[in-house]
């Protein structure tokens, strides 16, 4: 099993088990998501972390092809920033960075 997570939850004695593998590509960081939740699984996640952009890929079970999204790194910042937040339009402040 992957390493123990304390999750937050309505029974404080929750204790989620996750696995999930990293590598070091030439090029890219590679994280893989396994799905070991109640069936019906979802196939692997895996992640690509390249200098300018994230990929996710996962195969569609209804066509068996991967399906590949593309975020570049503004889009993955706003993504982040997106789910701490509550509903509404937002702009971000431009950081300085790129």
């Amino acid at each position: 099993m992957g390493p123990e997570i304390k999750v937050a939850s309505a029974h404080p004695a929750t204790t989620l088990y996750t696995m999930f593998t990293i590598e070091h590509e030439y090029d890219a960081t590679v994280v893989t998501l396994v799905d070991e939740g109640k069936a019906p699984l979802l196939d692997d996640v895996i992640i690509n972390a390249f200098e300018d952009c994230v990929t996710l890929t996962q195969l569609d079970p209804r066509t068996d092809e991967p399906v590949q999204i593309t975020f570049s790194m503004h889009q993955l910042r706003d993504l982040r920033a997106a789910l701490d937040l509550p509903e509404g339009i937002y702009q971000l402040a431009p950081t300085g960075k790129g």
